[in-house]
């Protein structure tokens, strides 16, 4: 638990956690699918985030090495929201964050060849314990089968430009570098959609309410928590934040239950393979916690 004078802080992030888990709830209320709608939050949440640096008075431009590198990690992003939403469409919320779980593995085995470290055996451990759990929940919901693997390609895509992320903030401003990744996603997004052909008068056609759900999850859902958790991270430990993120599903599946309903409700298999991967990943945080000290 943090300091008295970091209460603040951390009700802050376990609200911009919350947002983030709710982030999937829209996905799925929208009725824009994939790549459409990943065109349309990266665009706005590009606009929205290119006014608030305006208004800040920031420096924008980058030198032409690091603008490259972006651009690179903005398709990455791209992909990892395209298949994020194609596996809430193709299964549902909560297979789709129960998955996310993942992640925490993932950046297990691809940390330590990009920074060139050794692997620890308890993370190869706690890993084998998340896998049993994936397979719990993949023998009593294989009709997602579908939907748990885009999941698991979207959480491998995230973890990439998560770690490519974590070399990029050392040297430039993170508003900055989310700038560049939105609008070069966007970018990348309407070239496809343009080979597809997708680009008719019914692409433009959206609803009042799509429209409502897009706002917030262009601005709110991605400019302000993007913006805000790199505030709140200079403000709390590593380890706290580290915690608090892994609620991100648990937020999730319980906002999924209560707005989307009957369509939400998985098997008690299902929960308990979840909480396994869950505990497994907190349960690594807190080791590593203690490894420092």
């Amino acid at each position: 638990m943090p300091r008295n004078n970091d209460i603040k802080s951390y009700l802050h992030l376990h609200l911009i956690v919350f947002i983030w888990g709710f982030t999937a709830v829209l996905g799925e209320l929208i009725t824009i699918r994939e790549a459409s709608l990943v065109w349309y939050r990266m665009g706005l949440a590009g606009i929205f985030l290119l006014l608030w640096l305006l208004l800040s008075k920031k420096k924008i431009l980058l030198p032409t090495k690091a603008i490259i590198q972006l651009v690179l990690v903005g398709l990455l992003i791209a992909i990892h929201w395209i298949f994020f939403f194609k596996a809430i469409n193709i299964s549902n919320v909560s297979i789709t964050l129960a998955m996310f779980s993942m992640g925490a593995f993932f950046a297990a085995i691809l940390e330590p060849l990009f920074f060139k470290r050794k692997m620890l055996w308890y993370e190869v451990f706690f890993g084998l314990i998340i896998i049993a759990g994936l397979f719990t929940i993949m023998q009593v919901e294989g009709r997602f089968i579908n939907g748990m693997l885009c999941a698991l390609f979207s959480v491998f895509v995230g973890v990439l430009f998560t770690i490519f992320n974590g070399k990029l903030i050392q040297k430039h401003d993170a508003s900055v570098i989310a700038l560049y990744e939105f609008f070069a996603g966007f970018v990348f997004v309407s070239i496809y959609l343009l080979f597809e052909g997708k680009f008719t008068p019914q692409f433009f056609n959206v609803s009042g309410k799509d429209w409502i759900y897009i706002i917030i999850l262009s601005s709110v859902c991605t400019s302000y928590a993007f913006t805000a958790a790199v505030q709140v991270m200079k403000k709390l430990s590593p380890y706290t934040v580290m915690l608090t993120t892994n609620l991100e599903p648990v937020y999730g599946i319980i906002l999924a239950f209560f707005i989307i309903g009957e369509d939400e409700k998985m098997s008690v298999p299902f929960y308990i393979g979840s909480l396994v991967i869950l505990a497994t990943v907190i349960l690594n945080g807190v080791i590593k916690h203690y490894k420092k000290d």
